[in-house]
Formats: structure tokens, sequence, C-alpha cells
């Protein structure tokens, strides 16, 4: 599928300008894990090595899978949008449905040069989980597609009910003449790192499937299970997963405009199990210090949760609903909060809309806002 030149040139200017930021924040979080890591080993590594080994694994499993139906169904979104212009808004909201930020980067480009209506753009936004659908999709698979489709029809219901408002022109920009398509991504090489990642991934994966099946692992290793293979194969691929990612530092960025498909894979599971880990060790840690139970604590707090997990949403970006949605699978927090966090949160597509079209961005969010809250205490209130 293609991006228009001008919005990605945009879209990376915009990264560059801010990288340095996003450099030193990278640096930071690595630090502050490496620090636990140190001062609560026994904590600590047992949770990078099951974030690995459970998540990390299976999220590079799913991204590979996606990339190769991405490779194989190549469709041009201008002649797409073109030839069906009254399914402008569904057709947005199926792309945002989509695991990953993908197709909701390439409807807000779309939106910016002019090619769709706000309503478009409310329901792309009000439909992306972003990269934690990935998570979501590799660790709870029936919840993840019910949560896609549920992104999907509400996206839907959210863009018409806008456009039905305000009509199709509102805050639309200009539409600019004679934009042309990118390049398509080089076939490069996998480097030495990424490699070196690939052999710890797949034997990684073997042992998570292992896991899955309730199978004691470390005595298939003979007489090296007194050293804990599985915890250390498991240590080092979170902890190269996160020196990858420190270094590499923008990550949209790199998801963006990656060479290959293999960069983009390992780059997004790298960001992934970053946040996965960092969401691990709030819960594993907090424990520890405090010998709070943080799902009582939410059960207490109840009514309030939901309404945390809406705003946790407007934050821009995939790490913070990544925490989230790793909360609720360890069932710390309860659907209501996925579900209004998964409507609310616009994943790494925020950041291009807030460069490109400030106002647009910030109605567009507020408007997501809505259904997420009636979403999510309609859950609360039915079901739990």
């Amino acid at each position: 599928m293609t991006v228009l030149v001008a919005s990605t040139k945009a879209y990376a200017s915009y990264f560059k300008q801010s990288g340095w930021f996003q450099t030193a924040g990278s640096f930071v979080l690595a630090g502050l894990v490496f620090v636990a890591m140190a001062t609560l080993p026994d904590v600590v590594i047992p949770a990078m090595a099951d974030a690995y080994l459970q998540v990390s694994v299976f999220v590079a499993t799913t991204l590979a899978l996606f990339a190769v139906i991405e490779s194989r169904l190549k469709v041009g979104t201008d002649e797409l949008l073109e030839r069906h212009k009254a399914w402008h808004v569904p057709v947005a909201a199926a792309l945002g449905a989509l695991p990953g930020c993908g197709g909701a980067v390439m409807v807000v480009t779309q939106f910016v040069n002019g090619r769709l209506s706000f309503g478009a753009l409310v329901s792309v936004l009000t439909a992306t989980m972003g990269d934690a659908a990935f998570l979501l999709l590799a660790q709870a698979p029936l919840d993840g597609v019910a949560i896609f489709a549920l992104g999907g029809i509400v996206g839907t219901l959210s863009g018409y009910a806008v456009d039905r408002l305000h009509g199709v022109d509102f805050l639309r920009p200009r539409r600019p003449q004679g934009a042309s398509s990118c390049p398509a991504t080089s076939a490069a090489k996998p480097s030495k790192t990424e490699l070196i990642w690939i052999a710890i991934v797949l034997p990684g994966l073997a042992l998570g499937i292992l896991q899955l099946l309730q199978i004691d692992v470390d005595p298939l290793f003979g007489a090296f299970q007194a050293y804990r293979p599985t915890e250390t194969i498991g240590l080092v691929g979170a902890v190269l997963s996160i020196l990858m990612w420190s270094f590499t530092a923008r990550g949209a960025e790199n998801q963006l405009m990656a060479g290959s498909a293999t960069s983009r894979v390992i780059g997004t599971t790298n960001f992934v199990t970053v946040w996965v880990i960092v969401g691990f060790l709030m819960y594993e840690v907090g424990i520890h210090a405090t010998g709070w139970d943080l799902a009582v604590i939410a059960h207490t707090w109840a009514p309030l949760v939901p309404l945390l997990a809406v705003l946790v949403g407007f934050l821009p970006g995939c790490g913070p609903q990544i925490v989230v949605t790793t909360l609720y699978l360890a069932g710390t927090v309860p659907l209501s909060a996925q579900l209004g966090n998964a409507i609310s949160n616009d994943g790494d597509a925020l950041f291009p809309a807030l460069a490109l079209a400030p106002r647009a961005a910030m109605v567009a969010t507020f408007y997501s806002a809505v259904p997420a809250v009636m979403v999510a205490y309609s859950t609360f209130l039915l079901f739990e």
C-alpha cells in the first residue's frame, strides 16, 4: 500500500526534530529496567524472562505473519479510496482496526492531503489500538479479534455521526496537486545483530510453545538444567531487545521508514518487549515493594479504573497502551478498562496527526473519547 511522499517526509521530519527527546527517554527507561534487575534480581530477572518467552516471541511471530500477508496483498491506497468514496469511513475504520499503526498512519496521511473527511479521521483514530493489538492477539487471540471488530464498528458509527454533524468538509485540509507514491522499501539483508536476534527468538518461540503446553522445559536440557537454561534464554532475549531498542531510539520512525520487513518486525517487537517488561515490572516490583495486590486495588477502585484507562489512551504513542493491555492480560484490570483504552488510544498515528493537522488531531481525539467512555462504562455496569 502506498503512502504519499509529502506526508511521509513530514512524519519523518517530526521524529527527527524530536529525536533527542526520544533517544534520552529510551536510555532512561532502559537504565531503570537494568537498575531494577541489579537491585531485585530474584524478582526482576524471572519477570523479564517471562515477558520475553510468554509475549515477545509470539508478538514477533504475529508480526512476521502480517508482514508476509502484507507483501502478498499490495493494494494502492489512493486507487482504493478513489474507487470507493462512499465507503471512506468504514474503510478507514477497517484500516485502523488492523493490528499496529500502519493502517492508521496511512489514513492520517490521506486526510492531511484532503482525500478523506474528518469523520474518516475520527473513525480510524477510534478503531486503532496500535501496537498493543499485537500483544493482545498473541496472548488472547479471541479477545483480540472481538476487540478489533468492536473498534471497527464503533469507529464506523462515530465517523458517520461526525460527518453528519459537521459535514464532510469539516477541518479537511486542501488537497495538493501532483502527489505521488513513496518508493517501495528496499529488501536489505539483516544485519549481524538482527541475525543474532533471530537466532534467539526461534528457540525462544519453541520454549514459549512448550510452556503454553504446561511442559517443564528445563529437564529437556539434561545436565544443563541446573543453570536454568529457559530463564537464561528468555533473559538474554529480553536484554538484547532492550539494547537494540535503546540504540535505535525513534521507534515509530524506524517502523515507518525501515528498509526491510525484517527490520520492521524486529523494531516493533523490541518496542513492544520493552513496554511489556515495564508492565510486568510495575506489577511484580509493586507487589514486592508494597505487599499490595494491584488486582485487589483495581477492584476496590473499580468505578474509576475504566476512566483512568480512557485517560491513558489520550497519551500519544503505544507504550502506555501496551502497559494497560499487559495489566488486562494479567487480570489486574477488567475488560471495561481494556475496551475504554483500546477505543480512546490513537497509537503512533497521533504523532503525524499532531504534527501535520494539530487542530483536527485534538478534536478527533476528543470525539474518540465519547464512545470510549460509553463502551467502557456500559461493559462495567452490565457485566462487571
